[in-house]
């Protein structure tokens, strides 16, 4: 089996690329969080008429984003160890952590695309939910003023 010959500084090159991940798979977790606390403070207020099927969307989208950063952290912490060992002139041992340090990185990535497909129908069928209500709200609008006016031509006749 040949080496691959990797220098202590390519496994260096996945670190600003992990940092930035990870920053943002926290940013999607406080989002998802902001939300899930949006929806149990309108539960307690009775605000919520169908909120099941919205607790199971936030719930996997909750147990993705953890393993979207397990996947990811794991993904530095042998990248860290991929460099030591080839610092240490470990080379086989050092190219083979850094090969696992990308699979775990394209595995935290393809989770990635997996909860965003799923945080995305969850906005379209809010949107979907808007429509409905606005144009049940609408026909009602347009109902009142319709009275409104009949009972104005009945006040002036």
């Amino acid at each position: 089996m040949s080496s691959l010959n990797i220098e202590i500084t390519t496994p260096a090159l996945l670190f600003p690329a992990i940092s930035l991940l990870l920053l943002a798979y926290t940013n999607r977790f406080l989002t998802t969080g902001q939300l899930i606390r949006g929806l149990s403070a309108n539960a307690r207020d009775g605000k919520v008429p169908k909120a099941s099927k919205q607790i199971r969307n936030l719930k996997k989208r909750v147990s993705l984003i953890k393993a979207m950063q397990i996947y990811g952290v794991l993904s530095l912490i042998l990248c860290t160890i991929s460099m030591f060992l080839i610092f240490l002139e470990q080379n086989f041992a050092g190219e083979l952590l850094f090969g696992i340090s990308l699979v775990a990185m394209t595995l935290s990535l393809f989770i990635a695309l997996y909860e965003i497909s799923i945080s995305v129908n969850a906005i379209n069928y809010e949107l979907e939910g808007i429509k409905r209500y606005s144009k049940a709200h609408n026909k009602k609008e347009k109902k009142s003023i319709e009275e409104e006016i009949e009972e104005e031509e009945e006040l002036n006749s």
